[in-house]
């Protein structure tokens, strides 16, 4: 038997009044997402366990059936493995993204979406001022700096908190003192850089500093054959995703034209994920795209993303028989343009059938496959 699941990051949402009350992911025209639900089952997965922050990395380590409590040190690790950072046992790699601060007040977690390049060109010329850290530069706003002998240090996730005062959410630990070092260095090297200054020109945001959180060493985790006896395999744009699965050992599937963001080709998608299939037992497909329109408070963009994940999956349907299972990770309301904690929606097409005739927060709350916790799910979807 083979097994897809489609991720749609952050796809669930809250009632909006302009949706007549409805979400996002019930106003969107999903014909193949109601399908799996009508011809199949649904539920809900409580896929961030107590005592975590609903991050899409304590979110899908717990889906792909690796409990936080005992797997997660942080984000940090999880994007090095696939940007090519090997970590040795003493070091701690912090996630660390370009933003645009104005007077104290975090405006925007992404530089507005600062393209690679420039990510790039502002990290070597600050890399030259830190020798005593290493900055690694990734896709767009998301990078690392990696700590030798680190302590760790505990922060926010900048996404948590736009629109307010940065100070209380600095970094604090032990290794808090080198990384607000680090922090201030940017804010000086990047104050009238080349990268900066077109941007500004341009009329678009300055990346004004970095900002290092989620911290961590080198996770330990099983392999997913060796766990479920299945070849797995992961197709997705970001980093966190993929390096999920390299420290899994699972098959990481590249596809052109797949960026993690609104403008991704979901079609190419589908077709690398049909030819994965004839080789994968399990196939973990995430899109980013909805996820980044909550975080952007774009109702229009979070249900075309919806829209778009849903003609996806209608193309791999058409080629694909097997299991199939569809869910978010989490919730990133429109309100809040964040991340929030609770049962997520899911549907499972191939393993019986109930009442369900849509896919919607609602209705996937009265499936008749209740409440799955995370860890559990992958489990209950092989069994």
């Amino acid at each position: 038997m083979k097994y897809l699941l489609v991720l749609g990051d952050g796809m669930a949402d809250e009632p909006i009044p302009e949706l007549g009350n409805r979400t996002p992911l019930a106003y969107a025209n999903t014909p193949n997402m109601d399908r799996i639900a009508r011809e199949g089952r649904s539920g809900q997965v409580q896929t961030v366990p107590d005592g975590f922050e609903p991050g899409s990395d304590v979110a899908n380590l717990s889906i792909l059936g690796y409990h936080p409590a005992r797997f997660y040190t942080g984000r940090g690790p999880l994007e090095a493995v696939n940007m090519g950072v090997d970590l040795t046992d003493d070091q701690i790699a912090y996630r660390c993204n370009l933003v645009t601060i104005r007077d104290g007040v975090m405006q925007d977690f992404s530089a507005g979406h600062i393209t690679s390049a420039e990510g790039a060109a502002l990290f070597k010329s600050l890399q030259e001022y830190l020798p005593e850290v290493k900055l690694v530069s990734g896709v767009s706003y998301r990078n690392l700096l990696v700590v030798d002998r680190g302590r760790g240090a505990e922060g926010k996730a900048p996404h948590d908190i736009v629109g307010e005062e940065i100070e209380q959410y600095l970094p604090h630990g032990e290794d808090a003192p080198l990384l607000r070092a680090c922090i201030e260095k940017s804010i000086e090297v990047f104050a009238d850089h080349p990268v900066n200054r077109d941007r500004l020109a341009r009329g678009l945001p300055a990346a004004t500093m970095i900002w290092p959180w989620s911290g961590g060493k080198r996770p330990a985790l099983i392999p997913f054959q060796e766990k479920y006896g299945k070849k797995g395999g992961m197709i997705s744009a970001v980093d966190l995703l993929n390096g999920i699965a390299r420290y899994a050992d699972m098959k990481v599937i590249t596809v052109p034209g797949a960026t993690g963001y609104l403008d991704t080709d979901y079609q190419a998608k589908a077709r690398y994920a049909i030819e994965a299939l004839k080789d994968l037992d399990f196939l973990y497909l995430h899109v980013e795209a909805p996820d980044e329109a909550g975080h952007l408070g774009s109702l229009k963009e979070k249900v075309k993303a919806i829209e778009r994940v849903d003609e996806m999956i209608g193309t791999i349907m058409a080629g694909f028989d097997g299991v199939i299972a569809v869910l978010p990770d989490h919730a990133t309301p429109i309100r809040l343009k964040t991340h929030t904690r609770g049962p997520v929606p899911c549907a499972v097409l191939g393993k019986g059938k109930d009442e369900t005739e849509v896919f919607s927060e609602e209705a996937a709350a009265n499936g008749s496959l209740g409440m799955i916790r995370g860890d559990l799910f992958l489990t209950e979807l092989f069994s």
